[in-house]
């Protein structure tokens, strides 16, 4: 029986490109590099606003990564976290796929590699306060994803076993996470990458749309 379920933020349940590009982009400026377009954030982004500044930095020809990323990390997070809501947009029917987990009694969560209080402000702008159980984003003391620790933490929360857990997410470093977590992963089509990535890191379940997510719940 699932009694929670634990969704990726960006590309999962909001559509954010936009939102990590900007500060990645403003960094890039900083440095007399060029800005790359927002679609490359499809692949950028997925494991942490650093491993997104290093392939941009790299995909803009500079020649100073090393230095440039250990400069730029804090700039390009106090960007982000200037306004980390900025284009973001739910993807359609998720809302109303989470307000119906939360009516059949099922908790649910946040597991996101944006810093934490990035995820915070984003969940709550986009979704109100109160309708996740539980929001988690990356801090010293939750590793960025695939790292596992972050499900853990809310599993012992919600005080479930792994077996009674949906784990939610549209790329590759979701799905080594539900695994490594021992919990069953649910690819998601609508995200940042394609279903090919999903299946060659095999998820358990894809889905194309949010309106299935409810019904998983039932198996």
């Amino acid at each position: 029986m699932i009694k929670v379920c634990i969704f990726d933020l960006d590309g999962t349940l909001a559509r954010t490109q936009a939102s990590i590009a900007r500060p990645v982009n403003m960094t890039l400026a900083y440095y007399g590099l060029p800005e790359q377009p927002v679609e490359a954030f499809n692949y950028f982004a997925g494991d942490g606003i650093k491993n997104a500044l290093i392939r941009a930095l790299k995909a803009a020809g500079d020649t100073d990564v090393d230095r440039h990323v250990e400069e730029g990390l804090p700039m390009c997070r106090a960007w982000m976290q200037e306004d980390p809501c900025y284009q973001v947009e739910p993807y359609d029917y998720v809302e109303w796929a989470l307000n119906e987990l939360k009516a059949k009694g099922i908790r649910i969560a946040v597991f996101s590699n944006k810093p934490h209080a990035s995820a915070i402000s984003v969940v709550e702008t986009i979704f109100g306060k109160g309708l996740f159980d539980h929001i988690q984003g990356q801090t010293d003391r939750i590793p960025i994803k695939p790292d596992p620790t972050g499900v853990y933490e809310i599993l012992k929360e919600f005080g479930a076993d792994k077996s009674e857990c949906l784990y939610f997410g549209d790329t590759n470093t979701d799905m080594m996470t539900g695994h490594n977590a021992g919990v069953t992963t649910v690819g998601v089509t609508w995200g940042f990458r394609p279903r090919a990535e999903l299946e060659e890191y095999k998820a358990d379940i894809i889905i194309d749309s949010a309106r299935e997510i409810p019904g998983l719940t039932c198996h």
